[in-house]
């Protein structure tokens, strides 16, 4: 059995910049903590945790200490909060999330009405809407642009990981809804990379392995892309949770991993496999 592990897996530059950050912050003697988690990895979590450095949900009854700003970025009044509390702010937003809320935050004071191509649920999403006015609205696909009210100027931007058919699908809608369109494409290079190349190995082997946070929308964006060409696509966050069956009548097997998965536990990936290819 053949196993090919694709070049572009594993942490990309906004994710590897934001771990360095936190991780160097530790070692300094102050309370420092993160505001939500850094990266959608429980084990780099765990791994913080270890070191001191605790993910909290809120700044309440934080008065004092090192607030550290996760990759995905946060909403605005955190932000202002934090600076009001005079809390240490160490901002690792990605820059791609950064230039994103920059977008929003410019086309609403230019009175734009503003759709968010993404997951409304998702925390850098919510990050980019609240630097925007009243008119921004999150919108998945292109049929809920038409559930929008009408607006005759448009600015659009995405997520960071959005794949760019749902954006240009959503452009399409919105230009057929006439008026003056302003389009940012926000999507991360990397996310771009992984996906195609995710794309291109899942079309050539028997099987599929996507390692990543079961939080992570880019690494559930990368499952999807592979499912799409090899039904036999699974989605694991560890070496542990690797089942044996599925690689039965494979000669080759394919392993990709979101952006968020640090490269030790890719490794750890690639040596089960191995061991189980030697068992054979």
């Amino acid at each position: 059995m053949k196993v090919i592990l694709a070049k572009q897996a594993g942490f990309c530059f906004g994710v590897k910049r934001a771990t360095q950050m936190a991780f160097e912050a530790a070692g300094k003697n102050q309370k420092t903590y993160t505001l939500g988690p850094i990266i959608h990895s429980p084990q780099v979590v765990g791994k913080l945790e270890d070191l001191g450095i605790r993910a909290l949900d809120s700044l309440e009854g934080l008065e004092k200490g090192t607030i550290i700003i996760r990759s995905h970025g946060v909403k605005l009044n955190d932000i202002n909060e934090a600076q009001h509390k005079k809390l240490d702010i160490v901002d690792a937003t990605c820059p791609f999330v950064k230039k994103a809320q920059e977008h929003v935050k410019s086309l609403s004071e230019a009175g734009y009405g503003v759709i968010v191509v993404g997951d409304a649920d998702h925390p850098e999403v919510q990050g980019i809407v609240s630097y925007g006015g009243e008119k921004v609205f999150v919108v998945a696909s292109g049929e809920e642009v038409n559930k929008l009210p009408q607006m005759s100027k448009i600015g659009v931007v995405a997520q960071t990981t959005q794949s760019f058919e749902n954006l240009k699908n959503i452009v399409s809608e919105c230009l057929l809804r006439g008026g003056e369109i302003r389009v940012y494409n926000t999507i991360c290079d990397a996310t771009a990379v992984r996906q195609e190349e995710a794309k291109e190995l899942a079309g050539r082997v028997d099987c599929m392995l996507v390692i990543g946070g079961f939080n992570s929308a880019n690494t559930r964006r990368l499952l999807e892309v592979c499912t799409e060409l090899q039904p036999r696509t699974y989605h694991i966050e560890t070496a542990a949770e690797i089942n044996p069956a599925w690689f039965e009548g494979a000669e080759r097997v394919g392993v990709t991993a979101g952006a968020s998965t640090p490269k030790w536990i890719i490794d750890e990936v690639m040596n089960k496999i191995e061991e189980l290819n030697k068992s054979d």
